[in-house]
């Protein structure tokens, strides 16, 4: 784990406990999280994930910005309960009051898509062809079974694959 995201996520309630006068729970931080999304917050589990891939990529913006956002949700479901929504008027507040940055909802990093296999599956039609994802390809080897919607007749991969 990353000292600097530890210490700016234990900054960030430093800097809440000082605006409200409270104390607040201090969260389990993992860098576990992969995707498009830079960081969520887990108020019930009282967890914090961030894409260790993303921060590296954008390293200050992120522990200024990103690590500030999702320590601002647990902020704001400490203070003002569950019901609350998670970009709502009370998140909003934090953002700009307590830390004086912009509330903003998403991040505008560059996010590398990874390459994806699809398994070409066919039927009886003249143009059936049918990619299929690996999760779907793994179930059709343990025995599922897909049916082209037109003819009826059963998918059968064709042992090709393509790159997207």
């Amino acid at each position: 784990m990353p000292e600097f995201i530890l210490a700016r996520v234990d900054a960030c309630f430093r800097q809440a406990e000082a605006f409200f006068e409270r104390d607040f729970a201090r969260p389990q931080v993992s860098l576990r999280l992969r995707g498009q999304k830079a960081g969520v917050a887990h108020p019930r589990e009282n967890l914090l994930r961030f894409n260790a891939q993303l921060y590296a990529e954008n390293r200050e913006d992120f522990l200024r910005q990103t690590v500030a956002h999702e320590v601002a949700h647990l902020v704001a479901f400490q203070m003002f309960g569950m019901g609350i929504r998670p970009h709502g008027e009370e998140w909003q507040r934090i953002m700009r009051e307590v830390y004086g940055l912009p509330a903003k909802r998403c991040h505008d990093y560059v996010v590398q898509r990874r390459r994806v296999t699809h398994y070409l599956y066919r039927c009886q039609c003249p143009d059936g062809e049918f990619p299929f994802s690996a999760q779907r390809h793994s179930l059709v080897l343990r025995g599922r079974r897909y049916l082209c919607r037109r003819c009826r007749s059963v998918l059968e991969f064709s042992g090709e694959q393509r790159l997207q």
